[in-house]
């Protein structure tokens, strides 16, 4: 059965060996970039990081959208401007990648990690839910933990391999609780939920453009809000928290060098330009892995959630038990079809052991089953 998956794949791509996502670089890439080499502004300043910006909070729906070097810096970012210390707690999933709860830790705060929902694979409104009204109170507007005595100040829902969580229900139970949401879209671009795009519903949201991403200038991130002053904030800070003078350098807080580099935003503004021709393809690709494991028995593909339209980042699929995913790890990646088991639970990891969990029973089943499979643009 593996082999015949493994010929499949490789017939689908025409070759020999198939990473799991390889980036496109299709248009003018080359020409923005050695614009922006011929110009010299190839760091900090320069007009492609406006372009990129202005382009950017286009396409998503946003009012504004500041630069960063990475997602992980976008996240620390929303979350200081969401105004978690350390004294405070943030809810998010364990079933996401490690930098969701590193960005957490950079603001001192505690995680708390919440179980998913089977059909998303994104963090469950239920499970926020019930945790909440099991555990908390409203007092003087704050929620607080009873368990622990700090106040929760922010949530961070992720969508998973680009798959919409239920945002909406989300953001509605959060509001309740005076709790800020800031969405980790960083594998999300050009989803959309309810026909709005991922990003848009909290606060904050956040976009990664690290090599793997979709769209890619080999690193970045970019901050989204429709709030001006937050945005004025976020590129305050990124920057050093360095106020505008012609020579000279003061500054007014601490600040974070955050920026994202002008040639960073040269391959990204042309990246975008194509962002539609790569879902499209993903998409199609998506349904080719659909006929091809519809009668595979004991493995099923991953499609987009009720009410999304997703991007399919990473396609995935999801095996029978852990002895079959690690049968198939082996077999594919040793016969030339790159694939990636989803992550471990990042309550798992030593930093994060003592943090206040649910029972995170659909998390545990998928980081038993779930399987990244080659997800490459095929044009």
């Amino acid at each position: 059965m593996y082999k015949k998956i493994v010929e499949s794949i490789k017939r689908i791509y025409q070759k020999d060996f198939v990473p799991l996502h390889e980036p496109i670089f299709i248009g003018n890439e080359k020409k923005y970039l050695n614009d922006c080499i011929d110009s010299t502004f190839v760091s900090s300043v320069g007009k492609y990081v406006d372009i990129f910006e202005e382009n950017f909070a286009k396409y998503v729906g946003s009012e504004f959208a500041v630069a960063t070097v990475n997602g992980t810096s976008a996240l620390h970012i929303a979350l200081l401007l969401s105004d978690v210390t350390s004294d405070d707690e943030v809810i998010t999933q364990a079933l996401t990648f490690v930098a969701t709860a590193n960005a957490i830790s950079y603001t001192g705060a505690k995680p708390i990690f919440l179980d998913v929902d089977l059909d998303t694979m994104g963090l469950s409104p239920n499970s926020i839910k019930t945790f909440l009204e099991h555990n908390c109170k409203l007092e003087n507007g704050k929620c607080i933990n009873q368990k622990t005595k700090k106040q929760i100040k922010a949530c961070i829902p992720m969508h998973t391999f680009g798959h919409s969580c239920k945002i909406d229900e989300i953001v509605e139970i959060c509001n309740k609780w005076n709790i800020s949401v800031v969405e980790d879209s960083a594998e999300s671009l050009g989803t959309t939920y309810k026909n709005k795009h991922t990003g848009t519903f909290g606060r904050f949201g956040i976009f990664s453009f690290n090599g793997n991403k979709i769209i890619t200038s080999g690193g970045g991130g970019v901050i989204v809000t429709d709030n001006e002053e937050l945005a004025k904030k976020a590129k305050h800070l990124t920057t050093t928290a360095k106020i505008p003078h012609r020579w000279e350098y003061i500054h007014d807080e601490i600040g974070f060098n955050y920026r994202m580099p002008n040639i960073n935003a040269s391959l990204l503004v042309a990246q975008l330009e194509n962002l539609e021709l790569f879902i499209s393809k993903k998409r199609e690709l998506a349904k080719t892995y659909f006929y091809l494991f519809q009668d595979i028995e004991n493995i099923h593909f991953v499609q987009e959630p009720e009410n999304s339209k997703s991007n399919y980042w990473l396609q995935s699929i999801i095996l029978k038990d852990l002895e079959n995913r690690n049968e198939f790890l082996e077999f594919t990646n040793k016969n030339g079809v790159m694939t990636r088991p989803i992550w471990q639970l990042i309550s798992n990891l030593e930093m994060f052991q003592k943090c206040q969990t649910d029972k995170l029973t659909n998390s545990k089943y998928f980081s038993e089953r779930v399987v990244n499979i080659p997800s490459s643009v095929i044009l």
